[in-house]
């Protein structure tokens, strides 16, 4: 009799490590599944909040013929944009943040238009480097929030002005000359400028 309560003992002590292993690999198991989905949705992150950068920039951008360029007052107006009388569509659809599933929270100028998303997550990020030009200022952030998909409108419109002051000159002249080009890649020629 003695023999058999003993096997049951050891028995027993068999089934508690086999408990305490499987609990273990399924704790494994289970934060490096919620890593994996964590990863996903950081990509989506940063693939949706490019969208609304771009359609913002796009909307900007998109003004009737002596319009002003404009901001967004709502993320709707990227979708069906008001100012024009047919479907102009700046966003295929409004997306959710990925991360928190919830709105995201808007980036404003002090003018009320809507510069940009953000999550409202503090949740760590894996990525901490090697972004894109445009995301480049994400590295080293410790929270999601801190991500800010913007579109700086006012480097836009600055650019845009060097743009037109390069490509603009003014002057009147008129150029004429004479040249011959032999095949082995010897230019010669005269040519005055009047």
């Amino acid at each position: 009799m003695r023999f058999v309560s003993n096997q049951r003992g050891v028995a027993l002590i068999g089934v508690l490590v086999a408990v305490v292993i499987l609990g273990l690999m399924s704790g494994i198991a289970g934060s490096t599944w919620q890593t994996i989905v964590q990863r996903a949705k950081e990509q989506e992150l940063l693939w949706r909040g490019g969208q609304y950068r771009n359609a913002i920039e796009s909307y900007y951008k998109n003004v009737q013929s002596g319009g002003v360029a404009a901001l967004p007052q709502n993320l709707d107006s990227l979708v069906k944009d008001p100012r024009f009388a047919a479907t102009v569509r700046h966003l295929r659809k409004l997306y959710t943040d990925p991360i928190t599933g919830e709105d995201w929270v808007l980036v404003k100028d002090p003018a009320g238009g809507i510069t940009g998303v953000r999550s409202s997550s503090t949740l760590e990020p894996f990525k901490q480097e090697g972004f894109s030009q445009e995301n480049e200022k994400f590295s080293g952030k410790t929270a999601y929030n801190e991500w800010e998909f913007v579109f700086d409108f006012k480097k836009k419109k600055a650019e845009s002005i060097k743009t037109t002051e390069k490509g603009t000159e003014t002057g009147t002249g008129t150029e004429t000359g004479t040249g011959t080009e032999t095949g082995t890649g010897t230019e010669t020629g005269t040519g005055t400028t009047q």
